[in-house]
């Protein structure tokens, strides 16, 4: 039997695993759409990301990240809500873990109408009532607190890439929104 040094990083891939990996099989992640709720438990403002891609096109994103090797969903959602909306978010993570749908990103368009360049990925999604205080990190310019008609606006629509735009409207209709 070979003894092994643990992996510090267990769960990460380096860049280069990563890119293979990407090029073989999909990569799961989850999502989640911020929302803050007014006293009734209605969503009435929603958290948008903005982020810059390789180009420096400006962009509307959502929380998102893979599930790493070992990690259960609850905790790849928290890890990533953290990451992105600063540790004083207080997230009120879902009781059970069921999405309120997967969406199936394909390198190219297809059929589902979300794109991902870089990987075919399928993503559980989430609407996630949040309480404290934001801070955007890691890759996010800033994050702006949007009411829903706003967020369904087309100008708002147009900024979002990847059909994102497109999970935003179902997130707000599976919490009561209409659009």
């Amino acid at each position: 039997m070979a003894v092994r040094t643990p992996d510090p990083y267990p769960g990460w891939l380096s860049p280069e695993d990563l890119y293979e990996a990407r090029n073989r099989l999909p990569m799961l992640y989850v999502e989640a759409v911020p929302v803050r709720l007014d006293p009734l438990g209605y969503v009435n403002e929603v958290g948008l990301l903005l982020q810059a891609d390789d180009e420096g096109n400006m962009m509307r994103t959502l929380v998102s990240g893979r599930v790493l090797y070992k990690e259960t969903i609850r905790a790849a959602l928290l890890r990533h809500l953290e990451k992105d909306l600063g540790p004083l978010a207080l997230p009120q993570l879902p009781v059970s873990p069921v999405p309120f749908t997967v969406v199936e990103y394909f390198p190219s368009p297809s059929q589902t109408g979300f794109t991902d360049e870089r990987q075919h990925a399928v993503a559980l999604a989430y609407v996630i009532p949040v309480a404290g205080e934001c801070q955007p990190r890691q890759d996010a310019l800033e994050l702006t607190w949007m009411s829903p008609s706003d967020v369904l606006s087309g100008p708002v629509q147009a900024e979002f890439m990847g059909g994102r735009g497109e999970l935003v409207r179902q997130a707000l209709a599976f919490a009561g929104v209409a659009g």
